[in-house]
């Protein structure tokens, strides 16, 4: 396996003090991180989430998309649920990279939805893969999971490497007239479980 821990240390957010795991993939020089709240048993259900890079959503608060909400909204619920754990790896913009997500974006600019937009520039609609997933999360000792995610994709990826996923957590957060019709297409082209009182409800400033 490609993936090695390198070090841990204390993370301390607005919601508390996180374990922050480093790990390398040895063959792509990726970089990825396991945070961590609180004792993590392996026979109990643990909150979780796997949450991609999302440099402009996470970091620089764009309103294009909901990751940075989804991520924040991750990390208040494991505080408040005493435990938990988030996955955060290095696949920005679905895995084709920032400066793709860039291209992608002026094509969405343009009147492309964000998979025709993938697709315009010669990928796939999401190019990301979890392999590296099963041990970071060997690591922290996990093996049931309460799962936080509209993707079913990422279901998929936690029962491929063997965790027991008890449940899973919608985590429908950040709509808001700049990303309506991106959620609505990963909803209706990607598949990501979203009701529809999500869609249909008051737009968010």
């Amino acid at each position: 396996m490609s993936i090695k821990y390198v070090a841990t240390s204390k993370l301390p957010t607005p919601w508390g003090i996180f374990a922050m795991h480093g790990f390398e993939d040895t063959e792509t020089g990726k970089e990825h991180v396991a945070l961590t709240y609180g004792e993590l048993d392996a026979k109990t259900p643990v909150l979780g989430r796997i949450h991609s890079e999302c440099l402009t959503g996470d970091a620089l608060f764009s309103l294009r998309c909901d990751c940075g909400f989804q991520l924040q909204t991750a990390m208040q619920n494991i505080a408040e649920a005493g435990s938990g754990f988030i996955l955060y790896l290095r696949q920005e913009g679905r895995g084709i990279g920032l400066l793709n997500k860039i291209r992608a974006y002026e094509l969405q600019d343009q009147g492309a939805n964000t998979v025709e937009a993938n697709e315009r520039l010669g990928f796939a609609a999401d190019m990301r893969k979890y392999d590296m997933i099963a041990p970071m999360l060997a690591h922290i000792g996990v093996t049931q999971v309460r799962l936080m995610t509209n993707n079913p994709r990422k279901v998929k990826a936690m029962q491929d490497v063997g965790m027991d996923v008890v449940e899973r957590v919608p985590l429908q957060v950040g709509k808001n007239r700049y990303n309506e019709a991106y959620l609505k297409t990963k909803s209706d082209a990607l598949g990501h479980m979203m009701s529809e009182v999500h869609f249909n409800d008051d737009h968010q400033d």
